[in-house]
């Protein structure tokens, strides 16, 4: 059986993550509130945070400009980061009419 979340990416019930994806309080709050789709979509803006910032994942002070980023991303806490001018969600669907 399937479990599913009500995902605060998403705004739709679907697929659970199997395991907080994340260390922490934080990680359990992601595993609570974020589906496997919303995930990889934070993991397709992980990405261009950490190649627009320079930021390495080993450095403790990285860590925490992602966190701080992520709370962002999943809960409107704080700051979501910046997105670079022409970026578009590869995920998103096509805007109709455009």
């Amino acid at each position: 059986m399937t479990t599913t979340v009500q995902c605060v990416v998403l705004k739709t019930e679907s697929e659970a993550l199997e395991s907080a994806p994340h260390p922490g309080e934080l990680g359990e709050r992601i595993l609570a509130n974020v589906s496997k789709e919303g995930w990889a979509k934070w993991l397709e803006r992980l990405s261009m945070i950490i190649n627009e910032n320079s930021l390495s994942t080993a450095d403790v002070e990285s860590i925490q400009v992602i966190e701080m980023h992520m709370k962002g991303f999943f809960f409107g806490e704080g700051e979501m980061g910046q997105v670079p001018a022409g970026f578009h969600d590869a995920s998103a669907a096509p805007s109709k009419g455009k």
